[in-house]
């Protein structure tokens, strides 16, 4: 597993961020039908559960907004993924069908209120950094052009940044191509349900994308 280190900026604006890593090899589809209906269910729960108005006070996504706003960003402007995913649902937007491993994560972020990375693990060059994004950092969002990260968590490799709470990069995203899996859980909220995240989406994995040589870590 690559090793992530976090500098010293992120870890005195967020003192309970608690990462969960998953590295694995997998087989991805384009779609599962099954999953799906899993995520159908979730949708479900979650428009029986929360309002709009609550979404803000789920402590994942409280904690991921809080960081934004203690490193300097808007969370209003760039919103965590967990967050825009759950809007979503309580608009009663279609949720975006990628591929079964990108919908997995989604998933596991519906359920869990946590902003997950995704990352074709052949495609990062070294090891991480998790650090605050600048004003010179070059970045371009999937599906969404270059994003002004100034102020947001990223993690950086060799070449530049890879991911954010708010969106992963395209140099690395995940494609039915994609046979080795960095999954980056996001836990601002500290440690609490991590090891259940974490589980769950090893479970998950296996079921859903053969995952084998399957590595975890909690940081």
């Amino acid at each position: 597993m690559l090793t992530i280190t976090i500098d010293e900026k992120v870890k005195t604006a967020c003192p309970n961020l608690t990462l969960g890593l998953i590295y694995c090899e997998v087989t991805n589809s384009a779609h599962c039908e099954d999953l799906w209906s899993k995520i159908a269910a979730a949708d479900g729960e979650f428009k029986a559960k929360y309002t709009i108005e609550q979404i803000n006070k789920i402590p994942a996504i409280k904690a991921t907004r809080d960081a934004y706003k203690a490193l300097g960003k808007d969370p209003n402007r760039y919103r965590p993924s967990a967050e825009a995913l759950c809007r979503r649902i309580l608009r009663d937007l279609p949720l975006y069908q990628i591929n079964t491993l990108v919908d997995l994560i989604n998933l596991v972020s519906i359920r869990t209120g946590y902003s997950i990375g995704g990352f074709d693990a052949d495609k990062i060059q070294g090891d991480l950094l998790l650090t605050a994004g600048t004003a010179d950092d070059e970045f371009e969002g999937i599906g969404r052009g270059v994003l002004n990260i100034e102020g947001l968590p990223v993690y950086k490799d060799a070449v530049g940044g890879i991911g954010t709470p708010t969106s992963d990069h395209e140099r690395t995203k995940l494609s039915v191509k994609s046979n080795h899996l960095l999954m980056i859980i996001n836990g601002y909220s500290g440690g609490d349900g991590m090891r259940e995240a974490v589980d769950w989406s090893v479970e998950l994995l296996q079921k859903y994308a053969g995952a084998k040589a399957i590595e975890t870590k909690m940081m």
